[in-house]
């Protein structure tokens, strides 16, 4: 049999193709990340099934025996006339065996990377990596293999995906901040570490305070806090919660121009653990805590 359909070599190429899903999904590439997540499961449940027995691949279109007799390692054929069951098939076999469960999402995955899902891509295949990080925990397993030899730097953000304890915004933080730790170190890679380093020390247009009022009131306050994914000084956005002469401003908008990562509102800056001593600010601001967990700004009566 060609060793392109040992389940040595359709695990490395699942290992490839689910490392490129993760980087495109971090880049918000959701189409590619789609085509790579599926590729990365069809390979993989091919794996599982020759490990397992490799006339499991053979394709039961016609009657023809000459593909169950290659298979089955007693016939030489052409590699060119060689056809394997498709992705679809591939996981009803494992469903029919119980290793893999029914999972509409992960249908869906399937039908996006092979454009026959009636949906925009950028829509639904945003939401489906637990999914496919589910679905490849349980390939694995099947495989007898560890998630870290097959995810490597990955394996942090894909238990966090599949940890159901999480609540829904901290899980999605905690996937992007990973998503942009590594962009960030695939940015340097390669380049001395004092480069690094500088980039860190001294980041390109950032504002570090900076408050926009008018006569009567302040209407936004720029800071900075530690990004918390690279480091860097991130440009952090607050504003007022109300038009009281003591205004209470509270954090719109984190975004960190190194590492690209990007926070919308108080619950995801905090669930992110932004350290509020990091917070760059004017010296009558005060950064503080609220009793439901929100970042506010309480400014005096004098502008700041």
């Amino acid at each position: 049999m060609d060793d392109s359909l040992s389940h040595e070599s359709l695990f490395d190429g699942a290992r490839k193709a689910a490392h490129r899903a993760m980087e495109d999904h971090g880049r918000e590439e959701y189409d590619e990340f789609a085509l790579h997540a599926g590729v990365a499961v069809e390979r993989l449940a091919k794996a599982v099934l020759v490990k397992m027995n490799p006339l499991y691949l053979v394709e039961m279109r016609n009657g023809s025996a000459d593909l169950l007799l290659y298979f089955g390692g007693h016939l030489e054929l052409d590699t060119s006339k060689v056809r394997t069951v498709g992705a679809g098939e591939a996981l009803r076999r494992l469903r029919r065996m119980s290793i893999l469960p029914t999972d509409p999402e992960l249908d869906l995955l399937i039908e996006l990377r092979n454009g026959t899902a009636h949906t925009t891509i950028d829509d639904q295949a945003k939401t489906l990596l637990p999914t496919f990080s589910k679905t490849v925990l349980v390939l694995l397993t099947a495989l007898g293999t560890t998630s870290r030899m097959f995810w490597g730097r990955w394996a942090r953000t894909v238990i966090v995906a599949v940890d159901k304890r999480l609540g829904e915004i901290r899980r999605d933080v905690e996937i992007r901040i990973d998503q942009a730790r590594h962009l960030f170190e695939d940015r340097f890679r390669g380049l001395p570490d004092e480069i690094k380093e500088r980039a860190l020390e001294s980041p390109e247009n950032v504002v570090r305070a900076i408050t926009i009022s008018n006569s009567d009131s302040v209407l936004a306050l720029i800071s900075t806090a530690q990004c918390p994914a690279c480091g860097a000084e991130a440009q952090v956005q607050l504003r007022p919660e109300s038009e009281e002469p003591v205004e209470t401003l509270r954090a719109h908008k984190l975004a960190c121009r190194l590492c690209k990562l990007e926070l919308a509102g108080w619950e995801e800056i905090k669930a992110a653990g932004v350290d509020k001593e990091s917070f760059v600010l004017p010296p009558s601001a005060v950064l503080y805590w609220t009793a439901e967990e929100s970042t506010d700004v309480e400014l005096g009566g004098q502008d700041v």
